[in-house]
């Protein structure tokens, strides 16, 4: 149907994972700067953050080609912010993070209006030897890269997101809320961290300017991280208590995560922690690359972490409260 006349339109952005705690923020940061959404989606929503929303829905998942042609048709940009972040195996994580994006812009690379494409990769895929996930992750990059070639295309890394409705992430919370807890021996790694709502202001910030082959690092003021004390502190006093922090050695760690694994295959699970998850905390570097910052005249963060921490505590005690 064509526009009425005088009629303004909107921007169109096809987006992928809209349904993810990053993709619900991402799909409201755009609607609420003017832009329609198009969603993936393998049935209509029901989070409370996307059932308001004047969203426009596509019926399909990343292996359907007919579903991800009709997505990105005549958008003007391609957002792919569909991932795994956790799979039982490598197979599980690479048909996701890497054939799925290679699938996204292969219909980005031949659609209607030459549409954009921003990719949502992840900071671990900086050290793709870490993990199966990190490795995933990286492989979607360059899958990415390949298929689009010359055309316009931009990554955005985040470091560890957090927030309201996260609730992969609560595990931090409650090691916080205890009177001990596990801290990871000196030197201490260094954690970027970002809340969700800026971390979809930076998707929303490079959106609406040119993409180009560029691969961006992105944070909240602190760029080069937290250490793994400071940052239990915040969450401790979050939480309105200060844990004492209990040395632990990398290899508990490590230990720990190969006991996780060992028991998420013996229930046929995928576990958010294990061996690799393990490699990843113990890794100790995840400040932000200065070479690869995101630059200040296209987005700044605009929530700090104490902040950003009392806002999540506050969501955990509601939805525990409804929980109890």
């Amino acid at each position: 149907m064509n526009a009425p006349a005088g009629a303004v339109t909107r921007p169109v952005a096809a987006l992928t994972g809209g349904t993810g705690f990053l993709g619900r923020a991402i799909a409201q940061a755009l609607t609420e700067a003017g832009w329609q959404v198009r969603l993936l989606v393998r049935s209509a929503p029901l989070h409370p953050q996307l059932e308001h929303l004047p969203l426009d829905l596509v019926l399909g998942e990343l292996a359907d080609r007919v579903a991800l042609a009709r997505l990105v048709s005549g958008a003007d940009i391609v957002i792919h912010a569909a991932g795994l972040v956790k799979a039982r195996n490598t197979a599980a994580f690479l048909a996701v993070n890497r054939d799925g994006a290679r699938r996204v812009a292969e219909a980005a690379a031949v659609a209607p209006g030459a549409p954009g494409f921003l990719l949502i990769s992840s900071l671990v895929a900086r050290e793709p030897g870490l993990s199966d996930y990190a490795a995933s992750k990286r492989a979607g990059e360059e899958a990415v890269m390949e298929v689009l070639g010359s055309r316009p295309w931009t990554v955005l890394r985040p470091p560890a997101i957090y927030g309201p409705w996260d609730r992969e992430g609560l595990a931090m919370l409650r090691l916080a809320s205890g009177r001990f807890a596990p801290a990871i021996a000196a030197p201490e790694p260094r954690i970027a961290m970002i809340h969700v709502r800026d971390a979809a202001a930076a998707v929303r910030a490079v959106s609406k300017g040119e993409l180009r082959q560029q691969t961006w690092e992105i944070s909240d003021a602190r760029t080069d991280g937290y250490g793994w004390r400071e940052l239990l502190g915040r969450i401790g006093s979050a939480l309105g208590r200060q844990p004492r922090p209990v040395p632990l050695p990398d290899v508990a760690l490590r230990m720990a995560g190969a006991v996780s694994d060992g028991l998420a295959a013996l229930r046929g699970e995928a576990a958010i922690f294990g061996r690799g998850k393990a490699r990843e905390i113990l890794h100790r570097n995840w400040s932000i690359d200065p070479g690869r910052q995101i630059p200040s005249s296209i987005w700044q963060p605009g929530i700090d972490l104490d902040a950003g921490l009392r806002e999540t505590v506050d969501w955990w005690r509601e939805i525990s409260r409804h929980a109890a």
